[in-house]
């Protein structure tokens, strides 16, 4: 019998253990030492997506993780590989989304010699991790493996990081000399029975509750459960940028139409699933009187930057379902006349009206609404929407329903640019029989830009939107900005006015389109829509030019 049938390399080793923990797609980039990695990964019939920029591969392992509720997994070399990489494990660990790191480095004889790309990966990583380590031999790779999904997907999701050596990928073991591990699953608890009493009953007494859900919620699949206590409870709701969705946002309880309204004004407030940090303004907009009830799975969330009242720590899920049980109905008899909900109800309506003005914009180019709503118009319900940009995410927040969970993804809670590329086609691996659609600003898609190539490699029939308005927040008209230029003080939010990105598309073999005008957009998403590859639309709308920068999101 010949050696090679009876041991494994690491690289093989790695592959398997992969395999055995249930990974059906990796994303990365190869080189030395991580090649025999990603083919002993195929080889084992797992995808093996090959990007170009670590960054965005591993935006994208982190989108997976997120929507797959399992680790997202990112193969890179060594060094500047690593470093690169860092971006989406710390968007991941911030997020606490399931996401490991798998990094090749040195050989164990050459460290500290000055050897190829040598870089402390191990320390480098484990700030910025749950778990952060290299395995002490070939044969503990398998244990290394499974202790970094524990700790990913276990309790609070987050990051993992697991280094392999040049040595341990090349070297040799017998295959009886390695541990075959089993899958890991999380365990799930429901929350203290006394703490669900007080929390029930602050919410009998409300007059005028609102429930917050959160990205948590989508991550947790909680949407059966919450969708029930909206109906039986009856309180308005509103949902975080990555909530929407986990009750449908045509529910007529949707309060997101009234957000500045629905803070001030709740007496009780439930967290499901969401932080109270600069998304929700660090609780500052919340009535100060305000009891405040927060479902979490990690304790050490609850009560950060505002007090908390009743803390309800377990799987939302369950936790959510132990509510609806020992609630009997509605908050007060008739909800419908309720002067919080019906005050609610009053001010969405007039936001509306307002934001319908918006929408029929007869300017050019184009503002941002105007663009907004022709695309919007077109879109299928079961749509998955990558959002990314300054002006074009925080627009398109107060711009697009959802009606479905897990179908709109944006920066989040880490607020980076450079996640379009990598959340699409992630995004499009998970839903193939779905539409995905990136709208993202021409800023934001300077990230990744390249990542199209990797797209159309993977047959990906993504369409991306790029709204272009010639800067950083804002840009210059052709004359303004080549006055500027001659100048020389051309500001550093500027870009080239009119860049025709729709060329790189074509270039790497897919459509593009440049549209001006509404009419343009319009028949330009339809046959996006339509088409079978990858789609690119250049969107030229107004420059904005010198703006004052305010956000809704932003604190005074």
């Amino acid at each position: 019998m010949s050696t090679a049938a009876t041991t494994l390399t690491g690289a093989q080793i790695v592959a398997q253990s992969l395999k055995q923990q249930g990974v059906t797609v990796v994303f990365g980039i190869v080189g030395i030492p991580v090649v025999e990695v990603a083919e002993a990964i195929q080889v084992e019939g797992i995808k093996f997506i090959s990007f170009r920029n670590e960054q965005s591969c591993s935006y994208a392992a982190s989108a997976w993780g997120f929507l797959n509720q399992k680790p997202g997994i990112c193969l890179v070399v060594s060094g500047p590989g690593v470093v690169h990489a860092l971006a989406g494990v710390i968007n991941s660990q911030v997020n606490t989304w399931p996401l490991i790191l798998i990094g090749g480095s040195c050989e164990t004889s050459l460290e500290g010699s000055g050897a190829f790309q040598e870089c402390l990966q191990v320390e480098m990583c484990r700030p910025y991790t749950k778990f952060a380590q290299r395995p002490a031999s070939i044969g503990q790779i398998p244990d290394i493996i499974e202790r970094a999904f524990r700790h990913s997907i276990v309790g609070r999701p987050g990051a993992a990081y697991v280094d392999l050596p040049a040595d341990f990928i090349q070297g040799r073991v017998s295959s009886g000399d390695v541990r075959v591990v089993r899958e890991v699953r999380p365990t799930f608890a429901q929350a203290d029975p006394e703490d669900i009493r007080r929390a029930v009953e602050l919410l009998k007494q409300a007059q005028s509750p609102l429930v917050v859900v959160g990205k948590g919620a989508a991550y947790a699949r909680a949407e059966k459960e919450i969708r029930e206590l909206i109906d039986v409870y009856q309180a308005p709701f509103l949902p975080t940028p990555m909530g929407k969705g986990v009750v449908p946002d045509a529910h007529p309880r949707n309060a997101s139409s009234a957000r500045s309204g629905a803070l001030k004004g709740a007496d009780v407030v439930l967290l499901l699933g969401a932080r109270v940090n600069w998304i929700l303004h660090f609780g500052k907009r919340f009535n100060p009187n305000a009891k405040i009830i927060q479902v979490d799975v990690c304790a050490e969330e609850m009560g950060v930057n505002t007090p908390v009242d009743v803390c309800l720590q377990g799987h939302l899920p369950l936790v959510v379902r132990q509510l609806i049980d020992a609630l009997d109905g509605p908050f007060v008899p008739n909800p419908e006349e309720n002067i919080f909900v019906a005050e609610l109800a009053r001010h969405a309506s007039a936001n509306a009206a307002k934001q319908e003005i918006k929408y029929h914009s007869e300017a050019l180019p184009m503002t941002y609404y105007r663009a907004f709503y022709e695309i919007k118009l077109r879109l299928p319900e079961d749509v998955v929407l990558i959002s990314e940009g300054a002006n074009t995410m925080d627009i398109a927040r107060t711009v697009y329903d959802f009606q479905l969970p897990r179908r709109r993804l944006d920066c989040a809670t880490y607020a980076n640019m450079g996640v379009g590329m990598g959340f699409a086609i992630a995004a499009q691996l998970h839903y193939p029989s779905s539409h995905i659609v990136a709208i993202v600003g021409d800023s934001a898609f300077g990230f990744s830009a390249m990542e199209l190539e990797t797209a159309v490699r993977s047959h990906l029939p993504l369409v991306v939107i790029v709204i272009n308005n010639n800067g950083i927040y804002y840009g210059f008209e052709k004359d303004e900005f080549n006055e500027l230029d001659q100048r020389g003080i051309v500001p550093a939010t500027s870009l080239t006015p009119e860049v025709r990105y729709e060329m790189i598309a074509q270039a790497v073999g897919a459509r593009g389109e440049l549209v001006r005008t509404p009419g343009e957009l319009g028949s330009a998403v339809e046959r996006a829509l339509g088409h079978k590859g990858l789609s690119l639309i250049n969107c030229l709308i107004a420059p904005g030019g010198h703006q004052k920068l305010d956000f809704a999101w932003m604190s005074k």
